[in-house]
């Protein structure tokens, strides 16, 4: 029998080389290596962030508190279901997460009862990431009021929803009659983002609406795309829409966000 020579890795970390690059995003690059491995930093920053992650999903949405901050902003909320009616089932079953439960689907026919139709319906929705919702979803609907009342637009009910998938609110806001629906959803978790909001926003919604009717604005967090921009671009959205009475792929997002001044060159890291 042939036997291999034994190799024998420095101990000391290597540096990678795109080290200095590490600042400007939380991908995992130039992690080093410690012989042939990776270091046990790096390991063990990878283990927390992937528990992170699962926890994420797995939180179930703090309804109580959300309802009372919502109050506190003069909105009185309402809560709904989708016929998910667990995490494992709403994991297996997307489908069951896009219904209103039965009971849920009644009581917002009976608030609609004798009210007029909206121009806005919000969702808020835990979707992948309740942490999300909890941690953006109030200073995003704040940020939201004054615009809204500058503009004399109208506004239902604030709706909450646990089990929810995007297409949810399609059916709450067909009920609602309501013209605008933005739809605020915790997004599926990445390794280092357990807190991204998305938004999805759609003009003239109903039950059985297609992905392509709609606009989404996504990463809405601390660390990714602030709620500033975030409100800038769906009002953008929302006045276009409503001026060319569409939305969805046939609506461009034409929000510009300035990041350079204007006498400062660009650089390129590379």
């Amino acid at each position: 029998m042939k036997l291999s020579k034994d190799i024998q890795f420095p101990a000391q970390t290597h540096q990678d080389q795109w080290e200095t690059l590490k600042q400007f995003t939380d991908a995992r690059i130039a992690i080093g290596r410690a012989g042939c491995s990776i270091p046990t930093r790096a390991l063990l920053d990878f283990q927390l962030s992937h528990a992170q992650a699962k926890d994420a999903v797995f939180q179930c949405l703090n309804v109580e508190l959300l309802t009372e901050q919502l109050q506190q902003l003069g909105l009185d909320p309402i809560h709904v279901k989708s016929q998910a009616e667990h995490k494992e089932l709403y994991l297996k079953r997307p489908d069951l997460g896009r219904l209103l439960a039965p009971h849920s689907a009644q009581l917002l026919q009976q608030i609609k009862q004798d009210q007029h139709s909206y121009e806005i319906c919000i969702v808020i929705g835990d979707g992948l990431s309740a942490r999300a919702i909890e941690e953006n979803a109030l200073p995003f609907i704040q940020a939201l009021i004054q615009p809204f009342e500058e503009q004399q637009w109208s506004l239902a009910p604030v709706v909450i929803a646990t089990g929810s998938r995007v297409a949810l609110g399609d059916e709450i806001a067909e009920i609602f009659q309501a013209r605008m629906l933005i739809m605020l959803i915790g997004e599926r978790p990445g390794l280092s983002s357990p807190d991204s909001m998305g938004l999805y926003y759609t003009l003239d919604a109903y039950s059985g609406c297609l992905d392509s009717q709609r606009n989404c604005i996504s990463n809405i967090r601390p660390a990714g795309l602030s709620i500033p921009v975030a409100t800038q671009r769906l009002l953008a959205l929302m006045h276009n829409s409503k001026r060319l009475g569409l939305s969805g792929v046939d609506l461009k997002d034409e929000h510009v966000v300035p990041t350079l001044e204007d006498n400062h060159q660009p650089k390129l890291l590379f």
